[in-house]
């Protein structure tokens, strides 16, 4: 369950594109040719790795991406607060740099509700979207202060141990956390700077701007692509009935619970969130690849 063999066998193109004003990481597979592609967004104060266990198998049917966002991982960090608009705008930008038309947009965490409000705002974008244990919709002080410690103490006393304390909290087994996985994100804390960006990413764990950022069950309603819902049975930001509701507020929407995973599905259980995410996209593969399926 490391970083590098989960992508050493196959064909990745990791580099850099300008997406309007920020010089933006990413890493891709499959058809740089197409015009659609999977693109998979990290949550709070992550980065494109979280995705390495889900970009080969993606790759052999779709062009595939992960994303580092503004303010996130190796991307520019400008210093001012991020707030959902300023994520939207990023993606789009990102969108448009690589020539892509549509897109399969999967979002955990923050990176979901940045993929919800991108599906709103910007329909003729989005080809499907996945929620994967997604933000936006809860407003629990008690969860919020614990995002804000856990991850700024990582920062703020960057070391293995906070680093691990950080990424084991994502994880229903402390075990799934690798030294490899601590480290790169040790060496993305301890850059210069990272401190302050860190702040500007936690603003949405201050209530009175979180609130002008939140999802709503009418805002949800207005989302028009297919939707899968990705929840857990061990969650630690919120409970089944979060997904529950963002299934029901979305119209074309169905929930799947994953068992023993927290907040990482996808990293915790590779293999089972892979033929999940696949199964769901299969209708929307391009013709070759559902042919030569």
């Amino acid at each position: 369950m490391h970083l590098w063999p989960e992508i050493a066998r196959g064909s990745i193109r990791l580099g850099y594109v300008q997406a309007g004003p920020i010089r933006t990481r990413y890493v891709e597979a499959g058809d740089a040719g197409a015009d659609e592609a999977v693109v998979f967004i990290p949550g709070t104060g992550g980065h494109l790795e979280a995705f390495t266990r889900n970009l080969l198998p993606h790759a052999e049917q779709h062009r595939t991406i992960a994303l580092d966002m503004i303010g996130h991982g190796y991307s520019d960090k400008p210093d001012h607060d991020y707030e959902i608009r300023h994520y939207v705008r990023h993606l789009l930008d990102f969108c448009d740099a690589l020539g892509l038309a549509r897109i399969h947009v999967h979002g955990e965490s923050l990176g979901g509700w940045i993929a919800a409000q991108f599906a709103i705002d910007h329909p003729d974008r989005v080809a499907t979207l996945t929620l994967n244990t997604a933000g936006g919709l809860n407003t629990d002080p008690a969860v919020m202060q614990r995002v804000y410690n856990v991850t700024m103490k990582a920062v703020a006393e960057a070391s293995p141990a906070t680093v691990r304390a950080r990424l084991e909290w994502l994880m229903h087994d402390p075990k799934r956390v690798t030294d490899d996985l601590v480290e790169l994100r040790l060496a993305i804390y301890t850059q210069p700077g990272f401190l302050r960006a860190m702040e500007h990413i936690l603003c949405l764990q201050n209530m009175e701007i979180r609130m002008r950022n939140v999802l709503t069950d009418e805002s949800l309603s207005r989302i028009t692509a297919p939707t899968l819902v990705i929840w857990t049975d061990h969650d630690p930001t919120a409970p089944v009935a979060t997904g529950e509701r963002f299934a029901r507020a979305i119209p074309d929407a169905r929930l799947v619970i994953m068992d023993d995973c927290a907040h990482w599905p996808q990293w915790e259980k590779a293999d089972a969130f892979n033929r999940l995410h696949l199964d769901f996209l299969a209708p929307y593969a391009p013709a070759a690849s559902r042919s030569a399926a």
